[in-house]
């Protein structure tokens, strides 16, 4: 048998369709319902559903009204606030297409996004890094909170393929590619509900992440609003051992976080008392079997893994209803359609490595990467979607992640590629070449490492702070190592691979 796995086609989307529509589908039937918790130590800022669906449609109309019209692009560049996920919901619900971003980039990086985008406005919020672009609007975070209070804007219905949203991914080339998405796409995450969350209209999901990041937007905002249930977020700058406290006392029943979230809290209890909590979920890197472990033992409930990628999100995951056979992923969700391909795209025999791939037919499936057909079109082999990541299918169609056929990092769940944050020390004074790679430093605790070769050691805090003016903060190197010589390939190609073994002869084994 060749690995594939095709459950039946998911229930096609309706037509016309809006994706912000969608998600607040259930808020006329629930309008006193607690929508959205902003969780602090003391007491939490609470939205109804008719509260955020009055500001997210006064958002609409207060767009229009600067002049926007459907279609056109809009730069996010908010903080870690509620606005983030307002003014991304009333961007889409009048046809306009907001590009969220972290607020952790620099000037320099949302540069190359603007000459990328060329957008019809940015948001921009207080002290968020951007660069002064002549001749586009910029609408500031005191003109979007007012417009929270005008008339509620009328849905832009359309296509359901028509582009919704666009957000970035780093490249293998070194460049963040802008992947666009359809309204369609919020209609294909049903298809997580049941295959990943478990998720139903009296869950309370509380999501680690900030605002501004699409895990968060995606899984702790969109899926839980679009059922009717409850978002939890904890507040800007909680610290992890402050999560289980937050757990228990806002009633969670779903945890949402990275693997390193549930890391940093296990390194503080061993025992965790979560009465109402059901199970937790994680993506945005692999899950350690110690991490998945030691959960269990302190709380009681189980971890659920879910892999995807900013181009489909998930589609490959456990859930309580049916749960990963130790040592996989999971399997397909229902719905989806799924191979472990050859080269040539072809589906290799069960058990086989291959690249894991999704169907072009995938209702949450990218649109492809603005201004970018070429790259787009070498990404699939006939049907297939090539995600860049290795992987083999059982005879029960549970797939075992195996490594990344690229370089790519993994640095807190974000994909940073290695070329992008090289480029970033091309002009540093007596820095002559410089490789970057993810190291586990120690058990479960991946980090960013730069090698680089000089003729003599460089002064690592003037290296770090160079870094800090180009890249953001979660692509960052954390560690400089001075190496008399790159590793390289006979044909002279570095081998990044190799560069965790120079950091394991140097520092020995995590």
């Amino acid at each position: 048998m060749r690995s594939i796995h095709d459950e039946g086609p998911f229930a096609p989307c309706p037509n016309p369709f809006n994706f912000t529509a969608h998600v607040l589908g259930r808020a006329a039937d629930l309008p006193d319902k607690i929508a959205l918790a902003v969780l602090g130590p003391a007491r939490a800022e609470r939205w109804s559903y008719a509260r955020l669906e009055q500001a997210v449609r006064g958002t609409g109309t207060g767009l229009l009204q600067a002049g926007l019209k459907p279609g056109d692009i809009v730069l996010m560049r908010l903080g870690n606030t509620v606005e983030f996920p307002i003014a991304y919901l009333g961007a889409i619900a009048v046809g306009c297409v907001p590009v969220p971003t972290s607020s952790q980039l620099t000037a320099h990086e949302v540069a190359a996004m603007i000459d990328t985008l060329k957008p019809a406005a940015i948001l921009r919020g207080d002290g968020i890094a951007c660069p002064d672009e002549p001749g586009v609007p910029v609408i500031g975070q005191d003109d979007l909170e007012a417009m929270r209070d005008l008339g509620p804007c009328e849905y832009d219905m359309g296509d359901p393929d028509r582009l919704a949203y666009i957000i970035f991914t780093s490249g293998t080339s070194g460049k963040p590619r802008a992947v666009c998405h359809a309204h369609r796409a919020i209609w294909a995450r049903q298809m997580m509900h049941e295959g990943w969350y478990g998720l139903g209209e009296g869950d309370r999901l509380c999501h680690a992440g900030a605002f501004n990041w699409t895990y968060t937007l995606g899984t702790g905002l969109m899926d839980p609003w679009s059922v009717g249930a409850t978002a939890l977020i904890p507040e800007p700058g909680t610290a992890p051992e402050m999560i289980p406290l937050l757990l228990k006392r806002y009633d969670a029943t779903i945890f949402a976080a990275a693997p390193g979230v549930y890391r940093k809290i296990l390194s503080q209890s061993t025992k965790i008392d979560l009465p109402r909590l059901r199970h937790g979920l994680s993506a945005g890197e692999k899950l350690s079997e110690a991490i998945r472990a030691g959960w269990h033992a302190a709380t009681g409930t189980m971890l659920y893994e879910a892999f995807g990628m900013s181009e489909c999100s998930t589609f490959i995951s456990a859930s309580p209803s049916r749960p990963a056979r130790p040592g996989t992923l999971g399997r397909p969700q229902k719905g989806r359609r799924v191979a472990i391909v050859d080269e040539a795209g072809e589906p290799v025999p069960l058990g086989e490595d291959g690249t894991i791939a999704v169907s072009n037919r995938d209702p949450g499936l990218m649109l492809g990467y603005l201004g970018a057909e070429e790259e787009t079109a070498a990404r699939f082999r006939g049907e297939w979607f090539l995600t860049g990541d290795h992987g083999a299918m059982g005879e029960d169609f549970q797939i075992e992640y195996h490594a990344r056929v690229d370089d790519m990092m993994n640095a807190g769940g974000y994909r940073v590629s290695p070329l992008e944050v090289e480029s970033a020390f091309h002009d540093f004074p007596g820095l002559t070449e410089i490789g970057v790679t993810d190291v586990e430093v120690k058990a479960d605790a991946r980090v960013i490492v730069a090698f680089y070769t000089s003729p003599a050691p460089l002064d690592a805090a003037a290296l770090a702070a160079y870094a800090g003016e180009r890249l953001a903060r979660y692509k960052q190197p954390r560690l400089f190592v001075h190496v008399d010589a790159l590793p390289r390939n006979p044909n002279g190609k570095l081998q990044r691979q190799a560069l965790k073994q120079v950091y394991e002869a140097q520092h020995g084994q995590a």
